[in-house]
């Protein structure tokens, strides 16, 4: 299926990829160490939103109009398109369409004992947690430390929507749940 979605998708990567080089400067692609199935970590590709040396200028979470997010990285984050190399890492194995979203490994850290039940399967792309924090960004906007809103908040709530998810899953399911995320990002 993703090997599909990558052939079918390849004109709006081609476009993607152009919109982002005309924007600014540095790479198309957005790489960052993430902790995958059975605590194994891999390389999640995004198409980059922010400038290059954004992870010098600021956290790793992004909250509201976060200044280091390039014009068009706005466009693709809005309609979700900087997710889409993901593909890439489902065609690859380390991914799965649908599944506990991956985590950076400082995170996994903070809740090891949690992360052992939802690394027994492949992350995803999508799961609940994205559906529900779709728009996560402006929420910690709202807060006066997003980092700690996220850790004490956020996380603890991503991590029981996706171990119900795990305890859950099945292949109708999961359909639905890939529906709900194209209908989200049609609207």
């Amino acid at each position: 299926m993703a090997l599909i979605a990558l052939i079918a998708l390849s004109p709006v990567f081609v476009l993607t990829a152009i919109a982002v080089r005309c924007d600014s400067r540095g790479p198309i692609f957005f790489l960052q160490q993430r902790v995958g199935r059975g605590f194994r970590s891999f390389w999640i590709c995004k198409f980059r939103t922010m400038v290059v040396d954004a992870p010098l200028r600021g956290p790793q979470i992004t909250s509201g109009e976060d200044p280091r997010i390039t014009r068009v990285g706005r466009y693709l984050r809005k309609w979700k398109l900087d997710e889409l190399p993901q593909l890439w890492n489902v065609f690859k194995g380390e991914m799965s369409l649908v599944g506990p979203r991956p985590e950076v490994p400082r995170y996994v850290e903070m809740f090891r004992d949690d992360y052992a039940c939802l690394l027994s399967v492949r992350p995803g792309i999508t799961d609940p947690a994205s559906l529900k924090y779709r728009d996560e960004a402006a929420i910690l906007a709202q807060s006066q430390n997003p980092e700690e809103t996220y850790v004490r908040l956020i996380l603890p709530e991503k991590i029981a929507l996706a171990k119900r998810y795990v305890a859950q899953a099945s292949l109708s399911g999961d359909l639905a749940l890939i529906w709900q995320t194209i209908c989200h990002v049609a609207r």
